[in-house]
This record gives structure tokens, sequence and C-alpha cells, in this order.
């Protein structure tokens, strides 16, 4: 497979190691500042996939990586981002609707939920929640994140990374907490952000102290717990027998499931949790942005499943617009009462053909708005099926 690059970071840097030991070829390595290169990548024939680094970028154009990676969309290709990316839930859901138009394949950096001790905890989540296990019933799922640099923009991209992992262990919040200092801007050091919701377990993320960089992942159950020790570099640890550890190759995951976006079935089966689609991607960005909110106005915030599409647009939209006619039709109403009085009393006739003719005005503009309604059938008429607001990828997060 040929392969190119654009951008850098750690995980970029993973991605190409793994993919040139299995003798795949990084064809183009593109400056970001030279559109030449930039616009090869856009030529299917000129790589299969292209790897798009959140490193690297110039910092005098802070929207060059955003319209960069909307141009490969728009193109179509298949797409390795590094998560987040962007920390812009609007920015994931426009590429979200520019895919379902280009049939682009977007892979969020996301290989933490395809490591096997992920896959156990989620048996364990399962098995608790029917009834068995000898640990009793699970109470709460936390997760530990310690950091080098504990800043705002830091906190939050470790938080969009890490909540991918709630949803798929414990499924979707409902409802979002933070609890920090009183200092909103000293927060981020010891942020804490819960997670909870009618059909799921609670959940506590918090930003650990100091040490050496990682995440700690706890089961608590009524009689015990299970801990899994996540750190950055090294090998995970389980704490069920002594010693247990399973090494784990990010790197060799994501090119897996490169594999596997490129050749369909011909590549090898992948393990029991469904590699994170852009839905999960977007989902997970727009609860961490949802976090400063929840900060600054010291409560928990509703978290409502929108579904970000052209149709999904023009129907809130038309409902705006409905509420607006609604407003003007009353303010017409008075209008037109007052500027009949007026010309009743003083005998302007054009006055009172005016105030005579709103009902037609108003009539008219409520018909025409009510013809707008039915676009988005004709829509999917011409597309050959019915508009669904479901969308093209399913919600994942749970095992495949």
């Amino acid at each position: 497979m040929q392969i190119g690059v654009v951008g850098g970071g750690a995980d970029i840097e993973a991605l190409v190691a793994a993919a040139t030991a299995r003798g795949d070829r990084i064809v183009t390595v593109a400056d970001p500042t030279d559109r030449p290169a930039v616009d090869r990548l856009l030529d299917e024939a000129a790589c299969a996939a292209v790897a798009v680094g959140a490193d690297g970028w110039p910092a005098d154009e802070p929207t060059l990586r955003a319209d960069t990676v909307r141009l490969l969309v728009q193109a179509g290709r298949t797409l390795v981002l590094s998560h987040p990316l962007e920390s812009s839930m609007l920015w994931a859901y426009e590429l979200d609707m520019i895919r379902r138009d280009s049939g682009a394949v977007l892979i969020p950096w996301l290989p933490a939920r395809l490591h096997p001790y992920i896959a156990r905890l989620v048996g364990a989540v399962e098995v608790a929640l029917a009834g068995g296990g000898g640990l009793g019933p699970l109470e709460t799922l936390r997760l530990e994140r310690r950091m080098g640099s504990r800043t705002r923009d830091a906190v939050l991209a470790s938080l969009a990374r890490d909540v991918d992992l709630v949803r798929v262990l414990v499924g979707e919040p409902a409802r979002l907490a933070t609890l920090g200092g009183a200092d909103a801007d000293a927060a981020w050091g010891t942020l804490a952000v819960g997670f909870s919701g009618p059909t799921m377990v609670p959940a506590r993320w918090q930003v650990g102290p100091g040490g050496p960089s990682g995440l700690t992942i706890t089961l608590q159950h009524a009689g015990g717990s299970v801990v899994v020790e996540a750190p950055d570099d090294g090998p995970w640890a389980w704490s069920g027998p002594p010693g247990e550890t399973a090494a784990f190759d990010g790197g060799e995951a994501m090119r897996a499931v490169l594999d596997r976006a490129v050749l369909g079935a011909e590549a090898p089966p992948l393990g029991r949790v469904s590699p994170a689609s852009w839905a999960d991607a977007s989902r997970a960005i727009e609860l961490a942005e949802t976090v400063p909110r929840s900060l600054v106005k010291g409560r928990s915030v509703d978290l409502h499943r929108e579904e970000f599409s052209e149709i999904g647009t023009f129907r809130g939209t038309m409902a705006s617009l409905g509420c607006g006619l609604v407003l003007l039709g009353l303010f017409v109403l008075v209008l037109a009462t007052l500027v009949g009085g007026i010309a009743r009393e003083f005998g302007w006739e054009f006055g009172k053909r005016v105030a005579g003719a709103w009902p037609g005005i108003v009539l008219v503009t409520l018909t025409l708005f009510l013809a707008l309604q039915l676009v988005p059938l004709l829509i999917g008429a011409e597309q050959g099926r019915p508009p669904s607001p479901e969308g093209d990828e399913t919600r994942p997060g749970k095992p495949g």
C-alpha cells in the first residue's frame, strides 16, 4: 500500500513505522505549507491513503490544518487522522456531512479501544450488568489520567481520547458534570468530569497527580475492583494474576484498521471491539467541548444526541423559520389592525386596502413555507431512498 503523510506527531510516526515494517511505501511526506505537495495527496493514483498529523502546522495560519483536511475529504480520500485534530464539534460534523457525499473514509486515531484488555473489561461489564461475576454489582467506572502538561488544551485533548473508552465500556452519557477549582483558569490541573445517564453505569474521569503519563481504569464493584494500568509508553497491566501484562502496538493496530478500510473483507478480521468511526470521534470532541461550558456555569449539562446532516440542518432551519413566521404573523396582525383603524378614521383608501390584504399575504407565506417541507422528500426520491435521520454510519462504541 502507498501512503501519503501531511503533518506529524508520535501517532503518525507509529503508523509509519508499522506500515513500513509490513512493506508499505511512504510515497509523499508533504510540508503543510507546500500546496503542490498537498495537492498530490488528492490523487488516489498517487497514494491509497493519507495520514494527517496534528503537529507541524504553521502557527500563523490557524485554519490551514482544518482547510487541508476538508479539501482531502471533499476529494473522497481515505484518511487516518490524529485525534483530536481540531477541537471543534462543528468542524467534525461538517466533515461527516462532506464524507457522506464524497465517499471519503475517515479513521480517527483511537487505538486504545482495540487493546485486548478493553475487550476483557467490556466482557466484565456485561457479566456484572447481567448479575454475574464474583465481585458483585458494578457501581462505577473511574478513569484517572496522568499527563506531563496539565494546560487547558492538553487536558481537553486527553479527555477527547479517553471519553471514547467511557462510551465503549459503559455506554452513551446523557449528562455531564464537572468539578474543579474556584478559578476556572486554574481548574484544569485537578479537573474531574462525571458522566451519567439512565442506561449507563456512572463514570468519572479526572486529571491525576504528576508521574509517568498514562491512564488508570478502574471498574468499582460492590465487592472489589478491577484495575488496568495503561501507561502511554509500555505494556498495560491487569490487576488479576500478579504480573499479568500485555504489550500493545497502537501503530500496528491502526495499520490493521487501515487495511480493513482499504481492502475490506480481504483484510484479516479485527478484535471484539469495533474500531472507532468518525461518528465516535465527533461525539468525543463534542463531549470534550462541553466541559468548559459546564465548568464556567458550575452545573451539569444535559447531552442531546443530534444527528448532524444536511437533512438535520434543513429541519433545524425550518423549525427556526417556522417560529419566526409565527411571530411575524402576530406582528403583521397588530400592525394591520392599527393601520386599518387609522385608515378608517381618516378615510385613507390605500391604507384600507393594505389592511384588508394581510390575511392573503400571511396565507401565501405560510403556504410557501409548508411547500418547503416537501424538499427532503424530493431529495430522497431523487437519490432513490427516503431520508434517514440515522445517517450512514452505525453509532458504535460497543463490541462489533
